[in-house]
């Protein structure tokens, strides 16, 4: 059976999926690496891919991959990734695991995106940005059917779009970012010191605590204002809400919709549809699939 294998590295563990040409899942994976070791990650992904092809009785069709950072302008590297995951700069993957066909290499969420608009929420729709809500912000674009990718790669990181000129700065310089306003790693500060995570937080919220509520609520309203913020230079059908952050369901999808109903421009049109992303952890899996089915079609 013909088959091809997406890997996605993330930050802790290598997700994987064998899917067929028309998308149907044969077999996925969730394995963890030790960041402590050097290339730990990399050995896993080498083993992971070698125990899938056996369990499918031959090799793939094609294998593609996701990872943070900026993909090379070649797509066979990830050529920027400082601070973590030492070694990953410049790894040759086709190399690495001994193909012969290349193995084409994409930024995380611009995978996830395109998982998503194959196999998920964004199926159907040209123009689509998506979110995910985690340890930080992550985002991609795909204008008028294709995936927004700039002149280095570093389209769609919206994340780092600056909503307060007076905020810290996030990991890439901007003051005041969506991630520094909304991401899992300032909830510390953002709240005084109360909560530890947007769970607890999102749980105290639900609970009655108010001022958990304010925390909370003035969270959203930054990213609501993002996304008609974005709306406006993106002109999309429909925004996908991905990441665990976004497990906490209508206590964020309500009051998220309220503030970009409120927000965004209207001029006359069905306004834009906000959706939760389907296909969870393995959406970066699937998107990393399907870019090395692409590559694959065109040999």
């Amino acid at each position: 059976m013909s088959y091809v294998l997406g890997i996605d590295l993330g930050g802790s563990s290598v997700k994987a999926v064998a899917v067929t040409p028309e998308g149907r899942l044969l077999d996925e994976a969730n394995v963890p690496f030790d960041a402590r070791q050097d290339l730990d990650w990399a050995r896993q992904i080498q083993r992971l891919a070698q125990e899938l092809e056996a369990k499918q009785g031959g090799p793939a069709q094609a294998i593609g991959l996701s990872a943070p950072g900026l993909a090379s302008a070649d797509g066979r590297t990830i050529a920027v990734m400082p601070g973590r995951l030492r070694g990953l700069e410049g790894l040759n993957w086709t190399e690495f695991l001994g193909r012969t066909s290349v193995v084409p290499v994409l930024n995380d969420a611009h995978a996830a995106l395109l998982g998503e608009s194959w196999l998920g929420a964004a199926r159907g729709f040209k123009n689509v940005f998506l979110l995910t809500l985690g340890t930080g912000v992550g985002g991609a674009a795909m204008v008028d059917g294709r995936l927004l990718k700039g002149a280095l790669g570093r389209a769609g990181h919206l994340g780092h779009i600056s909503l307060d000129l007076e905020g810290p700065r996030d990991v890439c310089g901007m003051p005041g970012s969506l991630e520094v306003m909304f991401g899992n790693c300032t909830i510390g500060p953002r709240t005084g010191g109360r909560f530890h995570t947007t769970h607890e937080l999102v749980e105290a919220h639900l609970n009655g605590d108010e001022q958990a509520s304010q925390f909370w609520l003035k969270s959203v309203h930054a990213l609501g204002c993002a996304v008609s913020s974005l709306i406006n230079v993106l002109d999309p059908e429909a925004v996908i809400i991905g990441g665990g952050i976004a497990r906490a369901g209508e206590a964020l999808f309500k009051p998220l919709e309220e503030i970009v109903r409120d927000t965004e421009w209207n001029v006359g049109a069905s306004p834009v549809k906000i959706l939760p992303a389907q296909l969870g952890e393995l959406a970066g899996a699937y998107g990393a699939a399907w870019n090395g089915l692409q590559l694959a079609a065109k040999r």
